[in-house]
């Protein structure tokens, strides 16, 4: 690659870190497993962690901006384009002969070091702000038990510190994304169960339901802001911005195993977490709430035990997702020819998660409201990952072997979507502007 060769070596190989390396293929060194896993096993974790609690807040983020007709559309439409985008990047998991283990290494091999560096920054804001969100999703689960069971409320800044203290414990005994295998069954046990229940309570109160209506609120200038913003949404369903570091794990052949597990994702994992935002929309129409397991009916076991199922498998998800930032702090700060469960790096492990979650429980207590600027992040990060990048790297890599009809699609996908991750950054920053007299810190949301 012209005017990239120069800098492969400093970008591809983490700095500092020479010695422990797991990826002989590429010469990257890394603190994680690299090139070991199956492609049965990814399948079953992506289908596991895109059902994640999550879900449970997309009838009402997606559909009731959208409506019927344009919010099916838009969701099987972005659902195809990003499994498309996404099969299209695993195929340059490997480049004249180097195996690239993070999307950063990609991109700053391909267009130079401030591409690099404006990659790990997206792609890390992004990753930590979910963390952050996954923190208040299982602070949330768990103030419903409490509303369920008890008479003695509690405020939700508690159960935001028992949520980071939970992932904080998970984190230092399941270091890294392949160590997850050993949790994946239980975790499919659990999500499974919950989501058939709450299938089953979904279709029981949209039966009786007979007053429902489907109409979209608000004036024509707010419908359209909020249809934007409901892109946004459908993205994070379906895509998290970081195939290369899933894809590390993949024994080989990498490309193509990466590929069938995202193909398990998008039918089997798809079929799931559709079909609760279709049904939960089918069943309270426009009222539906923003979690859903607050407004479903039923005896108060079957809340308590759908809210602790959200919880337990908010665990997997969230460590899943964190993980490349983990595999970042460990491959500096770790001793790399021990072992992670050396007395050393249990201390530098806990030291490492100790700060993140820190930092992390006392934002999600401040900003409890933090939904909103989530979308602002994802919309401005999570749109370019998935959809622009991959073709910038197909253009860059494919320079002088692609046909002209070729390089004129891509340039389309990166300029179509440049726009929309204006559009969309636009309609999240307008609601946070719009909802600004509503935030309070520390609020007991």
């Amino acid at each position: 690659m012209e005017g990239t060769n120069n800098v492969a070596a400093a970008l591809i190989i983490e700095e500092g870190q020479t010695k422990g390396s797991q990826n002989q293929e590429s010469g990257a060194t890394s603190a994680h497993t690299v090139g070991h896993d199956s492609w049965q096993q990814m399948g079953f974790m992506l289908v596991i962690v895109f059902n994640c609690g999550y879900i449970l807040s997309f009838s009402n983020l997606i559909l009731v901006p959208l409506g019927w007709k344009w919010g099916i559309l838009c969701m099987f439409f972005l659902a195809f384009y990003s499994l498309y985008s996404q099969w299209l990047l695993s195929a340059f998991h490997f480049i004249d002969g180097k195996r690239f283990i993070r999307y950063r290494d990609l991109m700053g091999y391909l267009y130079g070091r401030e591409m690099y560096y404006y990659t790990w920054a997206i792609q890390y804001l992004t990753l930590l702000v979910a963390n952050i969100g996954f923190i208040l999703l299982a602070a949330r689960s768990l103030k419903e038990i409490n509303m369920v069971s008890s008479d003695s409320p509690v405020r939700l800044q508690i159960y935001i510190l028992i949520s980071g203290l939970a992932f904080f414990i998970f984190a230092n005994l399941v270091p890294t994304m392949s160590a997850i295998r050993r949790w994946l069954a239980v975790s499919f046990i659990i999500t499974f169960t919950y989501v058939l229940i709450l299938l089953v309570i979904l279709v029981r109160d949209g039966t009786s339901n007979k007053s429902r209506d489907y109409e979209i609120q608000g004036s024509k200038t707010d419908k359209i802001y909020n249809a934007i913003g409901a892109m946004s949404a459908i993205i994070v369903a379906n895509a998290a911005g970081m195939i290369p570091e899933m894809q590390s794990t993949l024994r080989q052949p990498a490309v193509m195993n990466m590929r069938k597990a995202l193909y398990s994702q998008y039918t089997v994992g798809l079929l799931f977490y559709y079909g609760v935002t279709i049904i939960g929309y089918w069943a309270y129409g426009s009222s539906v709430s923003v979690y859903l397991p607050e407004q479903i009916g039923g005896a108060k076991w079957i809340k308590v035990f759908v809210n602790a199922a959200v919880f337990l498998q908010s665990l997997v998800s969230q460590h899943v997702f964190i993980s490349p930032v983990y595999e970042t702090l460990d491959t500096k700060l770790l001793v790399l020819e021990e072992s992670m469960f050396s007395r050393e790096n249990i201390k530098r492990r806990f030291f490492v998660r100790g700060v993140i979650f820190t930092a992390n429980i006392f934002v999600a207590a401040a900003f409890p409201f933090l939904g909103d600027f989530i979308n602002v992040i994802g919309s401005f990060s999570l749109i370019p990952l998935t959809f622009v990048f991959p073709s910038m790297v197909f253009i860059k890599a494919k320079a002088k072997a692609s046909t002209i009809q070729k390089k004129a699609w891509h340039w389309f996908n990166i300029l179509f979507f440049t726009l929309v991750t204006i559009a969309t950054t636009v309609a999240a920053v307008r609601i946070v502007v719009k909802h600004i007299q509503d935030y309070s810190f520390f609020a007991d949301a």
